[in-house]
């Protein structure tokens, strides 16, 4: 059995702010503790712009988004290289495909090389990977 999958921004989010609680993220975050998510490269600065936004909008603090950090930096959470060549050429192709944004698009294409599943709440995301054969993963 895989013991990885793709986990998209939309539900690693959802961990921070306590008004997008999923019971489904909840479950993911649970899984962690038997698997290793992988992301794509451009993570952490999604990760990094929903913080700073929220911060700016007065819906965290600094300290929230340094506490937040911190707790992330502890996940089994893997991010994986791509070459700048490839993602400006293969993964704009696939985001073009399925009307995704290049950001959902890397998501797909990570699950899609490594051959394992993706958790997203990101309604596109799961149509374009349900499209792509590509499994979601359940709780």
């Amino acid at each position: 059995m895989n013991k990885s999958f793709v986990i998209d921004n939309s539900v690693v989010m959802t961990w921070c702010f306590k008004d997008e609680a999923s019971q489904y993220a909840d479950s993911i975050l649970d899984s962690l503790e038997r698997f290793t998510a992988i992301v794509p490269s451009i993570w952490p600065l999604e990760v990094g712009n929903v913080l700073l936004v929220a911060e700016r909008k007065k819906r965290l603090s600094e300290a929230d988004s340094t506490r937040f950090i911190a707790l992330l930096s502890e996940l089994p959470i893997t991010v994986d290289q791509e070459p700048a060549e490839r993602m400006i050429r293969e993964i704009f192709v696939l985001a073009r495909e399925h009307k995704l944004s290049t950001y959902a698009a890397s998501y797909l294409d990570l699950a899609m090389k490594k051959g394992i599943p993706i958790a997203t709440l990101d309604k596109r995301l799961l149509t374009a990977a349900k499209r792509s054969n590509v499994s979601v993963m359940t709780i």
